[in-house]
């Protein structure tokens, strides 16, 4: 088999799995429980949210400082993006109903932004250009006065395009009642983080090498939100629901590997993506749609007269994994990325994405180059249009 979805999801790294199995062995005591094993467990966890919020900080190509106090736990991105997003949108209803996003966010986001449409907020859409990146004067021109969030993917995980986040908090300033929430699921290990100018930001570390089940959401100090899951006890007002201390470990161990070794690892990833582009390039009926300028582990392609899920399948049978779109996205219809930066909908249909990893070996670009060029001279696939 040759794995080329990533972004959907990675293998855990072995040492990531090894401090999940050592802490949930040593420290059986519920965080919040009132004795010997619960105080060492909440001690455990106190030490291991402040080491998350040093690596955080660090990879912050800024100059702000994450604080323990600003983390919050959740189960992954998906309910981090719900959280953001609901949370303030309700926190702040009584200073406006108006949301700034893109067309090319998660569905957990998008989802969470229709909800909030149904119950009577107003979601503004900004353009996109041909890069994939958002369009900086139309989003200053839909500011108002009653904005009460922008939302907007650091990394977009169908092009890998990487937004402008500091040019994004920059125009913010000038709106002080306007928070800024950013998905950075898809930029955790493959770019640098920002957290100046960022009010909420989240990620999890499955797509970095660490467990599923887990992430988390950065909430800047003096932002408040309102919980979506009520009940019970946690680390923190925002977020109910027992500490998962053996879990929060394993993040952290996730975490420091992707900061640790970020350089090596892109560097082997850019490797990759550039003998990718040349040989995919050579090809006259492809069209490549990330842009230049992408996060390497990102690479979004269109065959033309092919419809990329059976371009998918027919690389499925030839044991070559990728994905069409999202994972989470709905079957079946164009790539509302692709479509939004090339306004084409037959070439957002012949979509599809190959994620790249450091593991990812040059024996398995040659494998899948071979599928490619076999299922391109596929007669049968190609008059399935």
């Amino acid at each position: 088999m040759i794995y080329l979805d990533y972004s959907a999801n990675t293998p855990v790294d072995p040492e990531v799995l090894d401090v999940y199995t050592k802490t949930a062995l040593h420290f059986p005591g519920n965080p919040n429980s009132a004795h010997a094993a619960g105080r060492e467990a909440a001690e455990e966890m106190e030490r291991v949210t402040e080491r998350i919020a040093s690596e955080l900080t660090s990879a912050n190509e800024g100059s702000a400082q994450v604080l323990p106090e600003e983390l919050i736990y959740t189960s992954g991105s998906s309910e981090s993006n719900n959280l953001a997003v609901k949370g303030l949108a309700h926190a702040q209803r009584h200073k406006g109903r108006h949301i700034i996003s893109t067309a090319l966010e998660h569905s957990s986001l998008s989802g969470a932004l229709t909800a909030l449409k149904d119950q009577g907020w107003e979601i503004d859409l900004i353009s996109v250009g041909r890069d994939g990146k958002i369009d900086l004067e139309e989003l200053r021109s839909l500011l108002r006065k009653d904005t009460v969030l922008v939302a907007v993917s650091a990394v977009d995980s169908e092009l890998g395009t990487k937004q402008p986040i500091r040019e994004i908090a920059e125009i913010l300033k000038d709106f002080p009642g306007t928070r800024l929430h950013v998905d950075a699921t898809q930029a955790v290990g493959k770019t640098p983080l920002l957290f100046d100018g960022v009010d909420i930001l989240c990620f999890t570390p499955h797509k970095f090498y660490g467990l599923l089940g887990c992430g988390i959401l950065y909430k800047r100090k003096g932002v408040i939100l309102e919980p979506q899951i009520n009940g019970g006890v946690s680390t923190t007002m925002y977020r109910s629901g027992t500490p998962d201390l053996a879990g929060a470990a394993a993040l952290e161990k996730a975490l420091a590997k992707a900061v640790s070794d970020y350089e090596e690892r892109a560097g082997r990833v850019r490797e990759l993506n550039a003998r990718l582009r040349r040989a995919l390039s050579a090809y006259p009926s492809v069209s490549i749609n990330s842009p230049d300028d992408a996060v390497p582990h990102i690479l979004n392609i269109s065959v033309k007269g092919i419809k990329g899920d059976l371009f998918q399948q027919a690389l499925d049978k030839k044991g070559v994994c990728i994905s069409v779109k999202s994972a989470c996205s709905v079957k079946g219809t164009p790539s509302k990325a692709v479509y939004a930066v090339c306004h084409d909908r037959r070439r957002a249909m012949e979509s599809w994405r190959i994620s790249l990893s450091h593991l990812t070996t040059d024996e398995e670009i040659d494998g899948f180059l071979q599928a490619f060029d076999s299922c391109l001279k596929d007669e049968t696939l190609t008059q399935r249009k």
